[in-house]
């Protein structure tokens, strides 16, 4: 505990990067091996693929090198038009992971999203996901718009987005965050090629990265065992009163941190906004209360 009675949680979790050192050791004496991926974006804000950029435990290029091979990804991929659509075509005859970045537009069976030309005939993300997610053999909704509908499916909805699992008769992975941390994508993606389906909970959420709450490790706990809250924004104390969503957040952010491991929003003294969680953002908002 620290003088405030704040608990100190500044390790630095490496499982993601443990879990890659592992399977990358697997991969090269064979006993397992690599696999295909397409990471298909759809109705989202990119969000999730620069944050997949910013990976450093390890980072995306020892991941590619080591543990996948990225066929499709119509956001990094150089390849363009019918020739990289092709690329998809082709890894539906392989073993792979299917990672859906954004949510799936449904409305006028799904023009309201468009990721390819295809011989004149326009490819929907919808119709994307469901050629894919019918054959890989993982689904993995990377960020809270692939998960649940997120700010896409947000109130009034025009494109009617929805989340993979809604749109998929199929079991789905899912990694919410807005965006997902880099390390969730990673761990999960290890944990799939070199052990399988890592434990989930009942919304289909690896435990390793979701299995507690925010509150349960946050730097604050301490004030708020001690009945001491912050009424306003700069305040020392738990900041449960200024609206924080921690207590009902099931994320490792207080121990994982972001941009590097360097920081995190009540570490940078402002509140959690419940971004991991299935009905964000409507469900959240107002994100200030007093």
């Amino acid at each position: 505990m620290n003088q405030e009675g704040c608990p100190l949680t500044e390790v630095k979790d490496y499982t993601a990067r443990r879990l890659a050192a592992d399977v990358e050791g697997m991969v090269k004496n064979q006993s397992t091996s690599k696999i295909n991926a397409i990471w298909l974006e759809v109705t989202g804000c990119s969000g999730n693929i620069i944050s997949l950029l910013n990976s450093e435990n390890p980072d995306l290029y020892n991941i590619l090198r080591s543990i996948i091979n990225f066929t499709f990804s119509n956001m990094l991929m150089g390849a363009e038009g019918e020739f990289a659509f092709e690329r998809f075509l082709e890894t539906l005859d392989t073993e792979f992971i299917l990672l859906v970045d954004g949510a799936v537009s449904t409305k006028e069976n799904g023009l309201y999203t468009i990721v390819a030309n295809y011989k004149g005939k326009m490819i929907t993300a919808l119709e994307a996901i469901k050629m894919a997610g019918e054959r890989a053999k993982y689904v993995v909704a990377v960020g809270t718009c692939a998960s649940y509908g997120g700010i896409s499916a947000a109130k009034p909805n025009p494109s009617e987005s929805k989340s993979v699992q809604e749109v998929l008769a199929r079991s789905v992975i899912r990694l919410p965050g807005c965006p997902c941390h880099p390390d969730w994508v990673v761990g999960t993606i290890a944990h799939l090629v070199g052990y399988g389906v890592p434990k989930l909970d009942d919304e289909g959420r690896p435990l390793l990265f979701y299995g507690v709450t925010i509150h349960d490790n946050c730097t604050r706990r301490g004030f708020f065992d001690k009945g001491i809250f912050a009424e306003k924004f700069g305040e020392e104390g738990c900041m449960f009163k200024v609206g924080c969503r921690g207590p009902v957040t099931r994320t490792d952010c207080p121990r994982r941190k972001w941009n590097g491991y360097v920081n995190w929003p009540i570490g940078n003294n402002t509140n959690c906004i419940g971004c991991s969680q299935p009905y964000f953002p409507d469900g959240m908002a107002p994100f200030v209360r007093y």
